[in-house]
Protein backbone atom coordinates (compact mmCIF):
# COMPACT_ATOMS: atom_id res chain seq x y z
CA UNK A 1 0.00 0.00 0.00
CA UNK A 2 1.50 3.31 -1.10
CA UNK A 3 1.04 5.85 1.69
CA UNK A 4 3.26 8.79 0.90
CA UNK A 5 0.97 11.24 -0.90
CA UNK A 6 -1.01 13.96 0.82
CA UNK A 7 -4.14 13.47 -1.26
CA UNK A 8 -5.13 10.41 -3.24
CA UNK A 9 -5.63 12.11 -6.61
CA UNK A 10 -6.76 8.87 -8.24
CA UNK A 11 -10.06 9.30 -6.37
CA UNK A 12 -10.14 13.08 -6.63
CA UNK A 13 -12.30 13.24 -9.74
CA UNK A 14 -14.80 10.54 -8.81
CA UNK A 15 -18.39 10.93 -9.99
CA UNK A 16 -19.55 10.23 -6.42
CA UNK A 17 -20.66 13.67 -5.20
CA UNK A 18 -20.46 12.59 -1.53
CA UNK A 19 -16.85 11.42 -1.69
CA UNK A 20 -14.28 13.77 -0.19
CA UNK A 21 -12.00 15.29 -2.80
CA UNK A 22 -8.98 15.08 -0.49
CA UNK A 23 -9.32 12.13 1.88
CA UNK A 24 -6.42 13.31 4.02
CA UNK A 25 -2.81 12.81 4.92
CA UNK A 26 -1.29 9.43 4.24
CA UNK A 27 0.87 8.34 7.15
CA UNK A 28 3.32 5.93 5.50
CA UNK A 29 6.25 8.31 4.97
CA UNK A 30 5.80 9.67 8.49
CA UNK A 31 6.45 6.22 9.93
CA UNK A 32 10.22 6.27 9.48
CA UNK A 33 10.94 9.51 11.37
CA UNK A 34 8.60 8.42 14.16
CA UNK A 35 10.44 5.11 14.49
CA UNK A 36 13.80 6.90 14.48
CA UNK A 37 12.65 9.19 17.29
CA UNK A 38 11.17 6.35 19.35
CA UNK A 39 14.40 4.35 18.97
CA UNK A 40 16.45 7.42 19.87
CA UNK A 41 14.48 7.55 23.11
CA UNK A 42 15.05 3.85 23.86
CA UNK A 43 15.79 0.46 22.32
CA UNK A 44 12.54 -1.36 21.62
CA UNK A 45 10.86 -4.48 20.32
CA UNK A 46 8.51 -4.26 17.35
CA UNK A 47 5.26 -4.62 19.29
CA UNK A 48 6.39 -2.01 21.80
CA UNK A 49 7.06 0.35 18.89
CA UNK A 50 3.63 -0.44 17.48
CA UNK A 51 2.04 0.55 20.80
CA UNK A 52 4.08 3.75 21.07
CA UNK A 53 3.29 4.85 17.48
CA UNK A 54 -0.24 5.67 18.66
CA UNK A 55 1.28 8.87 20.11
CA UNK A 56 1.90 10.01 16.50
CA UNK A 57 -1.56 9.15 15.20
CA UNK A 58 -0.90 5.61 13.98
CA UNK A 59 -3.77 3.28 14.72
CA UNK A 60 -4.60 -0.27 13.62
CA UNK A 61 -6.66 1.30 10.84
CA UNK A 62 -3.61 3.22 9.57
CA UNK A 63 -0.79 0.75 10.24
CA UNK A 64 -0.67 -3.00 10.31
CA UNK A 65 2.18 -4.86 12.05
CA UNK A 66 3.43 -6.22 8.72
CA UNK A 67 4.05 -2.69 7.42
CA UNK A 68 5.92 -1.84 10.62
CA UNK A 69 8.23 -4.84 10.31
CA UNK A 70 8.83 -4.24 6.58
CA UNK A 71 9.80 -0.66 7.39
CA UNK A 72 12.11 -1.77 10.21
CA UNK A 73 13.74 -4.29 7.86
CA UNK A 74 14.33 -1.58 5.21
CA UNK A 75 15.71 0.74 7.88
CA UNK A 76 18.08 -2.01 9.01
CA UNK A 77 19.21 -2.63 5.41
CA UNK A 78 19.98 1.09 5.05
CA UNK A 79 22.00 1.08 8.27
CA UNK A 80 19.89 3.46 10.35
CA UNK A 81 18.89 0.75 12.85
CA UNK A 82 20.33 -2.56 13.95
CA UNK A 83 18.56 -5.44 15.62
CA UNK A 84 19.56 -8.43 17.65
CA UNK A 85 17.61 -11.31 19.06
CA UNK A 86 16.54 -10.79 22.65
CA UNK A 87 15.93 -14.11 24.39
CA UNK A 88 15.61 -13.03 28.02
CA UNK A 89 12.30 -13.40 29.80
CA UNK A 90 9.31 -15.55 29.08
CA UNK A 91 7.99 -16.19 25.61
CA UNK A 92 9.64 -16.44 22.24
CA UNK A 93 12.76 -14.55 21.22
CA UNK A 94 12.13 -11.02 19.96
CA UNK A 95 14.21 -8.61 17.93
CA UNK A 96 15.46 -5.61 19.88
CA UNK A 97 15.90 -2.58 17.62
CA UNK A 98 18.57 0.05 18.28
CA UNK A 99 19.30 3.35 16.53
CA UNK A 100 22.74 3.67 14.90
CA UNK A 101 24.81 6.87 14.53
CA UNK A 102 23.63 6.97 10.90
CA UNK A 103 20.07 6.74 12.25
CA UNK A 104 20.68 9.74 14.52
CA UNK A 105 21.86 11.73 11.49
CA UNK A 106 18.79 10.63 9.56
CA UNK A 107 16.57 11.70 12.45
CA UNK A 108 18.07 15.20 12.30
CA UNK A 109 17.49 15.36 8.55
CA UNK A 110 13.88 14.27 9.04
CA UNK A 111 13.38 16.96 11.69
CA UNK A 112 14.65 19.59 9.25
CA UNK A 113 12.37 18.24 6.51
CA UNK A 114 9.34 18.22 8.82
CA UNK A 115 10.06 21.81 9.87
CA UNK A 116 10.09 22.80 6.20
CA UNK A 117 6.77 21.01 5.65
CA UNK A 118 5.24 22.71 8.69
CA UNK A 119 6.25 26.09 7.26
CA UNK A 120 4.70 25.21 3.90
CA UNK A 121 1.49 24.02 5.53
CA UNK A 122 1.35 27.11 7.75
CA UNK A 123 1.80 29.36 4.70
CA UNK A 124 -0.97 27.49 2.86
CA UNK A 125 -3.38 27.82 5.78
CA UNK A 126 -2.55 31.50 6.29
CA UNK A 127 -3.27 32.20 2.63
CA UNK A 128 -6.42 30.06 2.66
CA UNK A 129 -7.72 31.81 5.77
CA UNK A 130 -7.03 35.18 4.17
CA UNK A 131 -8.84 34.22 0.97
CA UNK A 132 -12.08 32.94 2.50
CA UNK A 133 -14.41 34.44 5.07
CA UNK A 134 -14.52 32.60 8.39
CA UNK A 135 -18.09 31.40 7.71
CA UNK A 136 -16.90 29.57 4.56
CA UNK A 137 -14.08 27.90 6.50
CA UNK A 138 -16.47 26.77 9.26
CA UNK A 139 -18.88 25.41 6.63
CA UNK A 140 -16.08 23.35 5.03
CA UNK A 141 -14.88 22.08 8.43
CA UNK A 142 -18.38 20.95 9.45
CA UNK A 143 -18.91 19.24 6.06
CA UNK A 144 -15.68 17.22 6.44
CA UNK A 145 -16.52 15.79 9.88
Amino acid sequence: MEMDRLCDTSKQWSSDKNQKLCPGFRMGRFLEPCLLLLLFEKKSHGYELLDRLVEFGFTEKVLDPGALYRTLRKMEESGVVISQWHTEGAGPAKRLYTLTPRGESSLGEWADHINTQITRLHNFLKRYQGAFPKSHQEENNSAST
